[in-house]
Order: C-alpha cells, then structure tokens, then sequence
C-alpha cells in the first residue's frame, strides 16, 4: 500500500500543528511536565487529554476510507508501556516532546532522543532473546 503525497502532506501538517501546540502549552518545558506528574499542575493533563482527542479524530477522518490491520495485545505491551513511562518520567519528554524540544533549540533533548533510540534497540534485543513478542509490524 503507497501512500500518496497529499497523505504525507495531512500527516506532516497534523505533527507541526499537534507541535506548535505542545510548544505553546508549555509541554515541552521539564519543569511542567514534572509538575502535571506530581498533579501540582492540572491544565496540562487537560492539553493532554485535548492533544489525544485531536489526533484521534485527524487519524480517524484522514483513515476513514482504509482498512487498517487491528493491531494486537502482545507479551511485550506491558514492558514497553513501562519503559516508555519510565523514560518520560525520567527526561519530562515522549518521542514527540523531545522532537519538539530540538526545534525549540534544546538541545539536550538530543540525549532523550539518543535514549529513544537505544532503548527500542536493547528492547527488540531482549525480546528476541526472551522470546517475547515485541509486537513490530512485519517481523515474525
């Protein structure tokens, strides 16, 4: 399945708004993203909450017309889950966040994303050696 590039073009448009929007609310800020941790801030779980609605609806309506494979509950959603939180907790930034820090100018976010990186690739590592489904699209 190809996609065309108007597909490409929705896409990108809907991450440079969804980070524009981050970069406003103040979500890319660590000190921020510790305070909605820790609940001393609430209005950032609500940018949340209001980001995650957002995309759903831009996916659902940009995916209306295709059949998307469902994909599957595996062994490994857990521990990547944990993983994922753990390093977000760790750094104040998701894949995303840390995307959007290095267009800010951090630069430090490098390191998270360095992190990112290196963290799928010890987790497929051990996931193959533990036998446990790393639920990647296309690997068997």
């Amino acid at each position: 399945m190809t996609n065309s590039r108007s597909e490409f073009f929705s896409y990108g448009l809907i991450g440079v708004v969804m980070g524009i929007t981050l970069s406003l609310t103040c979500f890319s800020s660590f000190d921020q993203v510790h305070k909605m941790f820790t609940f001393e801030e609430w209005y950032l779980i609500f940018v949340f909450g209001a980001a995650v609605i957002f995309n759903s609806i831009g996916f659902f309506l940009l995916a209306r017309n295709k059949k998307l494979a469902k994909k599957a509950f595996t062994s490994g959603t857990i521990p990547g889950s944990v993983m994922f939180g753990v390093g977000w907790a760790l750094t104040g930034a998701c894949p995303s966040i840390a995307l959007v820090q290095v267009g800010e100018g951090q630069l430090a976010a490098l390191v998270t994303i360095l992190g990112v990186l290196m963290g799928v690739w010890l987790f497929r590592g051990f996931a193959r050696t533990a036998q446990i489904d790393s639920g990647v699209c296309g690997e068997e």
